[in-house]
């Protein structure tokens, strides 16, 4: 059966976009702010290192933030405050009088573009309107113009880029769907029609043994019996039954036999009509004893023993297993065997032990 859905890409792809621009933010501007520091003159080295602190501080925050996903509100405030602060002070720590502030504005740049990946239109454009307002105040008009330009493209552009992940990744999410549900409904469809063939061949099997009874009598078979037995098949076949159908165990192993993938031994002894149903996890169960003889005993044969009772034993001489050390995801014993058996008021026990083969026991009923 096919997995149950994985967390979606979109959310993903959020999570790990959320966690690289605050690591970006933090330790960028952090370096920025060494740099913008050594630029600074010497008469305003105590505002630069003030300033270094604060950056120091917010990456400190803005790195806790994106490894835990606590803090992120504590990390956003302090985020703009460190551009702000830098910006409104960048006409002292400016290398000369009236030049434009390069650690300023590159503080202003990154932290709009990150903001675009983490926080929504409504927080970004009022967040980065108000940094605007604070790193014009000391500016030329002609400087003023090029820094809003600046910011507006940037962030204008970061925001597509994100906008286009978010649509690629919600695509990738559909695709996925459509093949999880695609998968999921071939599963059912081939497992219905596994189970449809398997019990038509038990059915089949009941319905054979009629006319083999009449073929075998001729004239002399009860014409009233007969006709009982066909209006049971009838009745089985168009499912009109109230309870489980009674069916032959033996015929309906037999064809299992015909298409194992090992030689098989049986040994018979009469075993009574029993309900379809058990039947059916008898006959499922065999196959899948069978199969794992062939997957992973290592021998082509194996020993089939019925029993009156009813008990029907598969036993091969390969290489054994041990089945404690069976991991809890492989269904094989558990799912087709032990499960299925208990389903029908039945009892599987697999004894197994390395290089003493294996032995397989399918007792029903249960008591």
């Amino acid at each position: 059966m096919p997995s149950v859905r994985a967390a979606s890409v979109e959310a993903e792809s959020l999570a790990v976009v959320g966690r690289f621009a605050g690591l970006a933010r933090g330790a960028g501007l952090l370096v920025i702010s060494v740099f913008g520091v050594l630029a600074t003159p010497a008469g305003a080295l105590p505002l630069a290192f003030g300033l270094l602190a604060l950056a120091l501080l917010t990456a400190a925050v803005e790195v806790y933030a994106s490894r835990t996903g606590r803090g992120r509100r504590a990390a956003f405030v302090l985020a703009l405050v460190r551009a702000a602060a830098i910006g409104a002070t960048q006409v002292a720590t400016a290398p000369e009088p009236g030049e434009l502030n390069q650690w300023a504005l590159n503080v202003l740049t990154i932290t709009a573009i990150t903001l675009q990946w983490e926080w929504p239109p409504r927080v970004t454009v009022p967040a980065v309107a108000c940094l605007l307002v604070v790193q014009l105040l000391p500016l030329t008009p002609e400087d003023g113009v090029g820094v809003v330009l600046r910011v507006l493209i940037e962030s204008v552009l970061a925001r597509l880029a994100f906008l286009l992940l978010l649509r690629s990744t919600r695509q990738v999410d559909r695709l996925r769907e459509r093949r999880i549900r695609l998968e999921r409904e071939e599963f059912l469809a081939v497992e219905r029609r596994r189970q449809e063939r398997e019990y038509l061949a038990v059915l089949h099997d009941t319905a054979s043994a009629t006319f083999l009874m009449v073929a075998q009598r001729g004239e002399t078979a009860d014409p009233a019996k007969v006709a009982e037995y066909a209006r049971r098949d009838l009745r089985i076949l168009t499912g009109e039954t109230g309870h489980d159908s009674m069916v032959e165990l033996e015929s309906s192993l037999r064809g299992v036999l015909e298409q194992s993938p090992v030689r098989v031994n049986a040994r018979w002894s009469t075993v009574p009509l029993l309900p379809a149903s058990v039947a059916l996890a008898l006959v499922r169960s065999v196959r899948e004893a069978l199969v794992n003889v062939e997957r992973h005993a290592g021998v082509t044969e194996a020993v089939l023993t019925v029993e009156d009772g009813v008990r029907v034993t598969v036993r091969d001489t390969g290489r054994g297993f041990d089945p404690a050390e069976v991991r809890p995801h492989r269904r094989g014993i558990r799912g087709s065997l032990v499960e299925r058996m208990a389903a029908v008021g039945g009892r599987a026990t697999v004894t197994s032990a390395p290089g003493a083969g294996t032995t397989v026991e399918l007792v029903w009923p249960d008591d």
